[in-house]
């Protein structure tokens, strides 16, 4: 007589089998999980992301126009005090009483933009500082200052160098034929045409800098293109000048060393980075 009865034995590799015929009865019975659909912004949230960046531009550009403005009613409040060094002892005469209220107000905002300029580019860089890619924000945020200074240098080197060349030199070119009589808009917008270009003239390293940081600018391709670089820069001063030869190589001559300087700086630059990649590896 069988002691097990009629109990059927089974081995190990059938259980084995067993089981994983369940598992897979189990996972075909059971519904398949769909993957979760890839979350899309709301409009309600694209709406209060431009609604901020919107109000954050109306808040810097409110605090810079009280800041122009500050400087405005400083700069033409003591007009009669720094009024003599700008005309420089030159005699002009006005056309009409009207040509008062237009001289003192552009030569003031003019004077209250220069003055102002640090503010303006400091909440500039506020608004955009969010947008900006690292390497950006860090060439923004280390080069601001250069930027200023490089800025004030054009403005001095008009003022006091090409300035006073050019006047010297058409008002002398006019006294052999004519009665010379200068008005204060002619003579305003003499000085700002010899001052505020060549400011921004004087950008040219920082440009070349940025331009090179971000991979689109090389100091082989300047050295490339130097010729149609100095025709264009030759172009230039020739624009933002009296047409005059002397005023025009005056300007073209710091200009052509800002640029053999802006293909020193970005060769020193890719130099160091080349250093420290090889270093690096």
């Amino acid at each position: 007589m069988d002691p097990y009865g009629e109990r059927k034995l089974i081995s190990p590799l059938s259980k084995k089998a067993a089981l994983l015929g369940e598992s897979a009865e189990k996972i075909l019975e059971e519904p398949p999980v769909k993957p979760e659909p890839p979350k899309i912004e709301q409009p309600e949230e694209q709406a209060e992301s431009l609604v901020d960046h919107l109000g954050e531009l109306r808040k810097q550009l409110i605090k810079s126009i009280f800041v122009f403005l500050f400087f405005l009613l400083l700069v033409f409040s003591t007009l009669n005090f720094w009024f003599p060094y700008i005309v420089k002892g030159h005699d002009l005469v006005i056309l009409g009483p009207l040509e008062v209220i237009k001289f003192y107000t552009s030569i003031s905002a003019t004077l209250a933009l220069g003055l102002s300029l640090p503010f303006l580019c400091y909440f500039l860089w506020q608004f955009v500082k969010p947008g900006l890619l690292e390497t950006e924000a860090r060439f923004v945020g280390l080069y601001s200052p250069a930027m200023l200074i490089l800025f004030l240098l054009g403005i001095s080197f008009g003022y006091f160098i090409v300035n006073p060349l050019s006047f010297q030199f058409l008002i002398g070119m006019g006294e052999a034929n004519f009665a010379v009589m200068i008005s204060a808009n002619e003579y305003i917008h003499f000085l700002i045409m010899t001052t505020i270009p060549l400011g921004l003239l004087f950008e040219m390293p920082i440009v070349a800098l940025f331009l090179s940081s971000i991979g689109l600018l090389t100091s082989e391709s300047m050295k490339s293109v130097r010729k149609w670089s100095y025709l264009v820069i030759a172009i230039v001063s020739a624009l933002i000048t009296p047409p005059d030869f002397i005023s025009q190589l005056i300007v073209l001559i710091p200009m052509a060393v800002l640029y053999e300087v802006s293909i020193y700086i970005v060769r020193r630059i890719e130099v160091k980075k080349a250093n420290v990649e090889s270093s690096a590896m």
